[in-house]
């Protein structure tokens, strides 16, 4: 199937998830992070703020464990630069400062910047995947550019809610595959 089919399809799921089934699904997937990941060599990893409106996966439950178990772990998030449409790298701890820029994320507004070479993880947003490690996000590519631009040990992991499609039919050359992809049942290594 393709992307354009697969983000109606999928976006649609996870707005009809419950919050009790929201809530539940992740809690197992942030479980599967920290049961399932080796963090001894982790120093930056970069994560994403949920997008409520889209009920996106708590990836609260995964930074303030991070945060309370890990501190020697430096965890990032982005802004999107508007002006070059892309993402930048902020540190991210519980004195950052949060706002909604113009499509309603939440992202800092003032931080220490990282320089993507330094990023050991990254924690993917997606809206499905496949069996090959491709992704559906929302459509505007920019995990796509900031993924190609890490370093090739860089581990790709992506969240998701639901178990892989077969194939997305239209996964192209600047598309950057996922290295695992966790969900409520299992971790996925792809």
């Amino acid at each position: 199937m393709i992307k354009s089919e697969l983000r109606k399809i999928y976006l649609e799921k996870q707005k009809s998830l419950s919050d009790a089934e929201r809530n539940e699904k992740s809690r197992k997937i942030a479980d599967g992070f920290f049961g399932n990941f080796n963090l001894e060599n982790i120093r930056f990893l970069h994560l994403f703020l949920s997008i409520e409106i889209n009920k996106e996966i708590k990836t609260s439950l995964i930074y303030k464990r991070l945060w309370q178990e890990f501190p020697e772990i430096t965890t990032l998030t982005s802004r999107v630069n508007f002006q070059t449409m892309r993402l930048e790298n902020l540190k991210f701890d519980s004195v950052t400062k949060l706002f909604k820029n113009k499509w309603r994320i939440a992202e800092p507004r003032t931080g220490n910047f990282v320089e993507i070479e330094k990023i050991d993880a990254v924690l993917v947003p997606l809206l499905c995947f496949d069996e090959r490690g491709f992704r559906v996000g929302y459509g505007k590519g920019f995990y796509d550019k900031f993924l190609s631009e890490c370093r090739t040990d860089c581990l790709k992991i992506g969240l998701s809610y639901f178990a892989p499609t077969a194939e997305i039919t239209d996964a192209a050359d600047f598309d950057v595959q996922l290295d695992f992809c966790i969900t409520p049942e299992k971790v996925w290594n792809l």
